[in-house]
């Protein structure tokens, strides 16, 4: 099994409840004895996960970032649905997904991931190409969410949202210039629904944009113009969230 390595207290406390046999190892800075790096290496040595203390240095050169927080694990790979057939096959009730096009930065990925667990989101989907992997920034930033919410990359986003229109899900992309707003849209359709988020500044892309069943945008009050793509993401699918709990 390939390993890498994950950061941060949320990330690696996340990975080791949910699946504490992929860890390797955890490396810890030996300089930090308070309550919450304790509580992190009793639960690592509860489970079974060997505890190496190291200084703050090896620690940043591992990851190439000093926000570790005093925290890095070496770990393989969780066992999620690793593409769309394998997902949505395996999906009970509606499906709930999320499709993320040009999302470049990592700390907006997190942050999208985090907010798709919270709203129960089966799956998150990013072309391949003009998209970030799921690195260690952003698995950190996802707070654990990267080990429960499969992240989907595919080659030809246009042909995959086509793919899952044929599966009887509906697809309704957001945009600032779309004639209804978001609370106009009916998302209790029996057969679910895939939001698909544009980047900030672009948009979704053209062929990504026609491939919509709806367009909506997010109605804004105040004076800035846009939200960002984690903040729209998180509003839109709780409101889908939402009208299935009605």
């Amino acid at each position: 099994m390939k390993s890498k390595f994950i950061f941060g207290f949320h990330a690696v406390t996340a990975r080791l409840r949910h699946e504490a046999s992929s860890v390797d190892e955890i490396y810890v800075d030996s300089g930090r004895q308070d309550r919450r790096m304790l509580e992190l290496i009793s639960a690592a040595k509860g489970a079974g996960v060997r505890v190496i203390p190291v200084d703050e240095l090896r620690l940043a050169n591992m990851v190439g970032t000093r926000r570790h927080q005093g925290v890095v694990a070496k770990a393989g790979e969780v066992s999620l649905a690793r593409n769309l057939d394998e997902l949505l096959d395996a999906i009970e009730g509606p499906p709930l997904i999320l499709i993320l096009d040009g999302i470049t930065d990592p700390h907006n990925l997190g942050a999208c991931l985090r907010v798709a667990d919270g709203a129960g989101a089966h799956a998150v989907i990013a072309p391949k190409d003009r998209a970030v992997g799921l690195n260690a920034t952003a698995a950190k930033v996802a707070s654990g969410a990267a080990d429960t919410v499969p992240y989907i990359t595919v080659t030809n986003l246009a042909r995959t949202m086509r793919e899952i229109k044929e599966r009887d899900i509906w697809l309704i992309g957001t945009s600032d210039d779309a004639e209804k707003n978001l609370y106009q849209a009916d998302f209790s359709g029996a057969g679910g629904v895939a939001l698909v988020m544009g980047s900030e500044g672009e948009g979704m892309r053209r062929l990504t944009r026609e491939t919509c069943d709806l367009l909506v945008h997010v109605p804004m009050f105040g004076s800035v113009e846009s939200l960002n793509v984690s903040v729209a993401s998180g509003i839109c699918l709780y409101e889908a969230r939402r009208q299935r709990m009605v």
